[in-house]
């Protein structure tokens, strides 16, 4: 539940000067500081920014909600290459404090001596957190836990505490400042100060403000510019919801960038890889230190959960902001990188696979048939035997193969042993575990596991069909000895025909089991009525036929414990893979299969099948 506080929460009062801490760049920061100049509307707004930059900041701030990039040449030359970048976005709280203090017509006071940057880096905890804690708690427990001052900021905090010392005493004050500096500036603030030196004013009077590219918004901002356009829409009371919610927005933006994928690609999300995102993108914000992930986390889950080509819609979708302008007459446009504004900046390589023109085109001579008018071909399947697209088979055939062969390499890694050395090297040096614990000085050596007996049925499930999508059930079996017996669900496939007696459907699960020539109807067996569901029975019927002890189940999620147990009555043992293991592109292949209605289609199958 969100903690409920007052807009000064936060906040602390000396004298006619209000102190409102901040997260630079945090939205959560700007929201609660617009509450509270609303509320209070203060004469003066004195913000944490470089005086020297306070004209292209009020420049910045005419523009907006466009975002803006302020450039100050690294030495005072406007000729030079080099220069510093300074993006000026809505969701940063010292701009926001601009733009309210422009509504409530309060005087602005610009404090920060002239630097480079408007403020220097800090570690901070997820400004989500005050959602449950509240903004008082928060400051409170960084003040408590906050690193000891730099000789640095200490110099700054005096010259802040000059410009301060300078303001109307008489006047409600508003000083908006860093989190980092507040202690500082508070000590500071104790005893009168002597203006500082300021050197370098050249490189000050060559600055110049930029138009940012809309391409380039989500490298250079702090906060993701779709999330910047939600906030704009919660300032405006364009957005009629209580407040911030980035786990709302969060959603949003995986759920437009799916149907994004699925209108691109013509592929639609599974719930195992929504489930396999959520879990990946959540260690990858626990390794940063964030309850929540951010906009490259969330497109390198989509990487690594799904492929390329969705990682690609979630950064753009995070990159979106639909009022930033191509180009500004008045102002020069820069599409930058953010190696350029950053440091220790990351990088993710995505590489979209997208059909391209000289893929689709065919050999010279061939044409594709088409009926002559609809319908044709559906009234040519006369339904009195069904029959496989052999190359389909041998394809399907090998990846069976490959899979047991991982399961293996799978449970041997899982049995594998590693421990320090000391007489054997067992079945070799382990450099992992020895980098790992390099600080011990020891060596560590590895004992692979051994993968006793074989493989029997193999058993995929890409789909649990909870809501009755696949609805065509058969068994049908291996033609030779190296063909598998194969039970499947899938789409009806004469609803879709792409030929005389040739309908495609998709799978939703299917077992193989060798020796052929031994399955009984699956889908008609009493044995097998206690399953819940399709893929329960494909699994009991996998445990029942297979001839070795070892079962492969793969699926997205594991199956039910009592399974197990069944398992254990009959001597057999299930090997669970997980599917988002497997490459999402060899799935897609294999999941599509073709039906024939009788043998004789196999001839000319091949001018319909692409």
């Amino acid at each position: 539940m969100p903690v409920r506080e007052t807009s000064s929460a936060g906040s602390i009062a000396r004298g006619n000067l209000t102190y409102f801490p901040v997260v630079p760049g945090r939205i959560e920061f700007a929201f609660r500081l617009r509450q509270y100049l609303l509320a209070q509307r203060p004469k003066v707004v004195a913000v944490e920014l470089p005086w020297r930059l306070e004209r292209q900041y009020q420049r910045a701030v005419d523009r907006m909600p466009q975002m803006s990039v302020i450039l100050v040449p690294e030495h005072g030359d406007e000729n030079e290459d080099s220069a510093v970048y300074i993006p000026v976005e809505p969701g940063d709280p010292f701009v926001e404090a601009l733009r309210t203090a422009r509504e409530i017509e309060a005087e602005t006071v610009f404090l920060d001596p002239a630097r480079e940057r408007p403020y220097t880096e800090a570690m901070y905890a997820d400004a989500f957190s005050m959602e449950s804690i509240g903004m008082q708690r928060y400051v409170d427990e960084y003040r408590v836990h906050a690193p000891q001052h730099a000789p640095e900021l200490l110099v700054r905090a005096e010259a802040m505490a000059w410009k301060l010392q300078g303001a109307d005493p008489l006047s409600a004050t508003c000083v908006v400042v860093s989190l980092s500096a507040l202690d500082a500036l508070l000590d500071a603030m104790e005893t009168p100060q002597d203006e500082p030196v300021t050197g370098r004013t050249a490189l000050f009077e060559a600055t110049d403000l930029c138009n940012l590219h809309p391409d380039c918004l989500a490298e250079v901002s702090i906060e993701a510019p779709y999330y910047q356009e939600k906030y704009e829409a919660v300032r405006t009371m364009e957005d009629t919801s209580p407040g911030l919610d980035r786990r709302r927005w969060q959603l949003a933006l995986l759920r437009e960038a799916e149907r994004e994928y699925t209108i691109n690609t013509g592929d639609e999300m599974k719930s195992w890889q929504r489930l396999g995102m959520a879990k990946f993108s959540r260690n990858l914000a626990l390794l940063d230190g964030q309850l929540l992930p951010g906009a490259y986390d969330l497109a390198l889950a989509g990487r690594s959960i799904v492929d390329d080509n969705y990682a690609y819609e979630v950064w753009q979708m995070a990159n979106r902001y639909s009022v930033q302008q191509t180009e500004d007459p008045p102002l020069e446009t820069l599409n930058i990188s953010g190696e350029e504004v950053w440091l220790r900046t990351r990088k993710i390589r995505l590489r979209r696979r997208l059909p391209r023109l000289k893929q689709r085109l065919k050999p010279a001579g061939l044409k594709r048939k088409r009926e002559k008018f609809k319908g044709e071909w559906a009234r040519q399947t006369d339904g009195t035997a069904i029959c496989s697209y052999p190359p389909e088979d041998l394809v399907i055939e090998n990846y069976g193969r490959f899979l047991k062969q991982y399961a293996k390499a799978v449970v041997s890694e899982e049995r594998s042993r590693v421990e320090p050395f000391l007489a054997s090297m067992r079945d070799g040096l382990d450099l992992r575990e020895t980098i790992r614990q390099w600080h011990e000085g020891k060596l560590y050596v590895r004992e692979l596991g051994k993968f006793s007996g074989e493989v029997g049925a193999l058993v995929i499930i890409f789909d649990d069909d909870r809501n009755d999508r696949y609805r065509y059930l058969t068994t049908w079996l291996g033609e030779h000895q190296n063909e598998s017996d194969m039970a499947f669900y899938s789409t009806e496939p004469f609803e879709h025909v792409v030929g005389p007696g040739i309908g495609r459907a998709e799978y939703g699960g299917l077992l193989m089991t060798l020796p052929p020539r031994r399955l009984y109807d699956v889908w008609n067996d009493f044995d097998y009525e206690l399953a819940e569901t399709k893929a329960e029975r494909l699994l009991m019927a996998a445990l029942d036929y297979s001839m070795e002890r070892h079962v492969v189940y793969i699926a997205g999620r594991p199956p039910r414990s009592s399974f197990r147990q069944l398992a254990a009555r009959v001597n057999r043992k299930i090997v669970y893979i997980p599917l988002g293991q497997l490459s999402p592109a060899k799935l897609k292949k294999i999941r599509v299969v073709h039906v024939l209605d009788s043998y004789q289609r196999r001839a000319d199958a091949k001018q319909y099948i692409w």
